[in-house]
């Protein structure tokens, strides 16, 4: 983990938010998603105030709306399936614009829309604020185990490297006048495919004989040690805690 890896939700600024330690921003993160999900989803109110805790994260580390916005996107399907269940759950039906709904159902859809996207957006800004490898720093020192962060550091570092072997084994192909129309031309996608899992193996058996013949027992060796003060525990707890203080106060107002 000594080289950096930018990646396409790292936005580069200078904010307080940028300048915490990882880990801190890790456990800042985890603590709010744990208060959001253990919301009452009766108090629709708090989902408005942990939104606001969000934009003022978002607005603090300078990222603007647009781009947040645009990386919610990923959360598409869990919308898609929210939609559905107003229509497929049991219970007592209401009517909503002339369509017979669930009102468990509808419950239901808001709980995951609304506790869906607020942690989808804590994990943007996350990714937005902290690099790749910071990340992967800060999981280390929050203990987490050094085979799941190794894998990860792996995933991290050959990811582009085996999309890059993709895209030239697809320029070979169009090179020679295939191009994949229907059905029958999966055979030569799949060929492909296998081909370059046969490349991703070697390469990978390659680079341990080459950790090996370097000394490596298991472990990578820490190269920066990221530490926090007090004072950055502190600034990284209050996302957290204030939202702890919402989840209360919705439960004991429903």
């Amino acid at each position: 983990m000594g080289a950096g890896h930018a990646h396409k939700l790292y936005r580069h600024a200078r904010s307080p938010v940028h300048e915490l330690p990882p880990h801190c921003k890790i456990a800042a993160t985890f603590g709010f998603v744990l208060a959001v999900v253990a919301t009452p989803r009766e108090a629709v109110w708090a989902f408005g105030l942990h939104a606001l805790l969000i934009a003022a994260v978002a607005a603090a580390a300078r990222v603007p709306a647009g781009f947040l916005l645009r990386r919610l996107l990923i959360e598409v399907p869990f919308v898609a399936f929210a939609v559905l269940m107003p229509f497929v759950a049991q219970g007592e039906r209401v009517h909503v614009l002339g369509l017979s709904l669930s009102e468990s159902g509808l419950w239901g859809a808001w709980n995951v829309l609304a506790k869906g996207t607020l942690g989808v957006a804590a994990s943007v800004l996350l990714a937005s604020t902290t690099e790749l490898r910071s990340l992967l720093l800060g999981l280390q020192r929050l203990r987490m185990p050094p085979l799941l962060v190794q894998i990860a550091s792996f995933m991290i570092r050959y990811g582009d490297v085996v999309t890059d072997e993709m895209r030239r084994m697809r320029i070979a192909r169009e090179s020679r006048g295939f191009t994949a129309r229907g059905v029958r031309h999966w055979g030569v996608l799949a060929t492909s495919a296998g081909a370059l899992f046969i490349r991703s193996y070697e390469r990978g058996e390659r680079v341990h004989l080459a950790m090996v013949s370097r000394g490596y027992a298991g472990t990578m060796p820490v190269i920066d040690e990221v530490t926090a003060e007090r004072a950055q525990w502190t600034y990284a707890a209050a996302l957290p805690l204030a939202a702890l203080a919402v989840c209360l106060t919705g439960w004991m107002l429903t």
